[in-house]
């Protein structure tokens, strides 16, 4: 049953019946009633949109609103220090909006589980003022004002259902510049749940793959050759059974589970961003990217990927070697960067620095022994540690050479790529745990350029023990319990209780 109100312009509302808040001391309950109530709400919205589409007459403007969970406290209590979440601050009303339960069930519980068990405090699901833009009612993909263009081309379809609005879009919580009004509720989680959906949707667009496939594990490249044995690997792992693997997915949502064979398969038109992913159980498998070239794409993808809060993502790609004493295939471990992309200035000051998180740099050290068969002092012979440094000019080597040789030098620089830097100041910037190992493939200041048939032997022997390192690395990451995993070390004064 649905019922009338008015909007402060008069025009007419029509909504779900009201939801009466309920607490919850159990996060699996919480979760499922969550659940109930945001399938309640699109499912609204989805069947007055199809009404309209076979014609039946407007009624008024429809709307539902996303639910949301909040929890009060009263104390100052010391919770255990060891942890970097899953607890508040300061005594207080906390709350966030939530979208996709189901998609972030098991993250959900977790979180209201810490949460309840850090404060002993119920939880409350209610329903939020913010409306769902029928866009996201609908969900990945949906292309809802083209599909009933003919029956609503009287009226804008922003005069019947809400829309997204991007003044209430934005990463304020994230990047620690939200104003907290006094008398309102705090954020509880860094994502509000109409930001969530703008990213899903974005997902979808530029991988070509659902955001229900994405694990937690990510490992970004900037060259297709990592793919081509990615999917290679992949392929063969499921035909073989899948060794705790579930499925492979390619770009088009093309599955391929665990003991079936497939021919690779391919979309007729790659997307900007192709995505693949190895599925584990709990979402604890492996998800390749391929960013290709430029700060700006590691950007995009890390803004979206980031609201389905992985647990690490590691820049495994080519670079260019800065040092005399570097050979082409190399491998190079960030220990810094040095910021010169300039896509994040405004998000994050470039006086911000970027430490290196000891669980994952032991994991990618770990990973080059494992695989290389070298250790210790040998390890030197093919792996340096230190700066890259990440710029946004790619043709940098045909200008005056003087100031940016200069500025390399100067900040002990060891390696220069257009991604590294990106990828690991926005994980800084989400508290995601990130990290860089790439591979030396030029060595401009010195002349080594690649000649095609240098280029073809060193991919062949270069990328597959690469990739291998990479996926060896998030494999002793995934191993790890996510309280170590995520470091206190990217935690600000005032944080919210969500990881």
């Amino acid at each position: 049953m649905s019922k009338r109100i008015h909007s402060p312009t008069h025009s007419a509302c029509i909504s779900p019946e009201p939801f009466a808040p309920q607490s919850f001391d159990d996060p699996v309950k919480a979760v499922d009633a969550l659940t109930a109530l945001y399938e309640r709400n699109t499912a609204f919205l989805i069947s007055r949109f199809e009404d309209l589409a076979k014609g039946a007459a407007v009624s008024g403007r429809y709307r539902a609103c996303y639910p949301q969970v909040s929890i009060e406290t009263t104390s100052f209590g010391h919770i255990d220090s060891r942890l970097s979440y899953g607890h508040v601050t300061a005594p207080g009303v906390y709350t966030t909006t939530i979208t996709r339960p189901t998609l972030f069930r098991h993250y959900l519980k977790e979180q209201l589980g810490l949460l309840m068990r850090n404060h002993r405090v119920p939880v409350i699901v209610s329903e939020s003022t913010t409306p769902i833009p029928l866009h996201f009612a609908f969900g990945e993909g949906a292309h809802v004002e083209a599909s009933a263009s003919t029956v609503l081309s009287d009226m804008p379809l922003r005069d019947l259902f809400d829309t997204p609005d991007l003044n209430i879009t934005d990463d304020l919580i994230a990047n620690g510049e939200y104003d907290q009004v006094p008398g309102e509720p705090a954020p509880l989680a860094p994502f509000t749940a109409q930001r969530i959906d703008y990213s899903l949707a974005r997902l979808s667009h530029y991988t070509a793959t659902s955001a229900d496939h994405f694990q937690n594990f990510v490992l970004f490249t900037n060259y297709q050759f990592y793919i081509d044995e990615f999917a290679a690997w992949a392929r063969e792992l499921m035909a073989n059974g899948g060794e705790g693997y579930t499925a492979f997915v390619e770009p088009g949502n093309i599955i391929t589970p665990a003991g079936a064979e497939r021919s690779p398969e391919q979309v007729a038109r790659l997307p900007q961003m192709p995505a693949y992913h190895l599925k584990k159980k709990g979402h604890a498998g492996i998800t390749l990217v391929n960013i290709g070239v430029g700060p700006s794409n590691a950007k995009t993808i890390t803004d979206h990927i980031a609201v389905l809060r992985p647990h690490a993502w590691l820049m495994v790609g080519h670079c260019a070697g800065l040092r005399n004493s570097q050979r082409l295939g190399d491998y190079v471990l960030a220990h810094a960067y040095m910021r010169e992309d300039h896509v994040l200035d405004d998000d994050l000051p470039v006086w911000v620095p970027i430490p290196a998180l000891a669980e994952v740099q032991k994991a990618l050290e770990d990973a080059v022994e494992e695989i290389t068969g070298l250790e210790g002092f040998e390890l030197k012979r093919i792996m340096r540690t230190g700066t890259v440094a990440t710029i946004d000019n790619r043709n940098w080597e045909l200008r005056d050479q003087r100031g940016p040789v200069k500025r390399l030098s100067q900040a002990r620089a060891i390696a220069l790529d257009m991604e590294s830097a990106t990828i690991a100041a926005n994980g800084f910037r989400f508290r995601v745990p990130y990290g860089t190992l790439l591979c030396v493939s030029d060595k401009p200041l010195h002349g080594e350029l690649k000649l095609p048939g240098m280029a073809t032997e060193f991919y062949r022997t270069q990328v597959r023990q690469h990739l291998k390192i990479g996926i060896r690395a998030v494999q002793k990451l995934a191993a790890m319990p996510t309280e170590t995993l995520h470091s206190r070390k990217l935690r600000s004064f005032y944080e919210t209780a969500f990881q």
